[in-house]
């Protein structure tokens, strides 16, 4: 349980409590802490080509790679979408459908992966 003494740091506080929309301060990923979790995941680079060459539905990525899960697969993809290599598009269909597609950070990314 937090003291009394101690304080949440965040943007926008007044100490009026004027405010009372305050967003908690996320520390922003460092590009080598970034680099060091994506290639933590053998899975990553590779869910990045299949969607660079267009298999861009979960269902699609899972059976194009021996081995991976459906839930390993859905971390790797929420890694990747926070991040801003990926976005999420959910179309409001019956059934629903899902597609995952690179931005320009992303697809900048995969170049540079293509490099290596």
């Amino acid at each position: 349980m937090a003291k009394a003494s101690e304080k949440i740091l965040t943007v926008g506080s007044n100490e009026g409590g004027a405010d009372n929309h305050q967003k908690p301060v996320h520390k922003q990923t460092s590009a080598a802490a970034m680099m060091e979790s994506f290639f933590a995941c053998k899975w990553s680079a590779r869910i990045l080509s299949l969607i660079r060459d267009g298999v861009n539905c979960p269902g699609a990525i899972t059976r194009g790679l021996n081995g991976l899960t459906t839930k390993v697969l859905n971390q790797c993809l929420r890694r990747l979408i926070g991040f801003g290599l990926l976005e999420r598009v959910s179309y409001p269909e019956i059934p629903p459908r899902v597609e995952y597609k690179l931005i320009k950070l992303g697809e900048r990314f995969v170049i540079i992966l293509d490099a290596v």
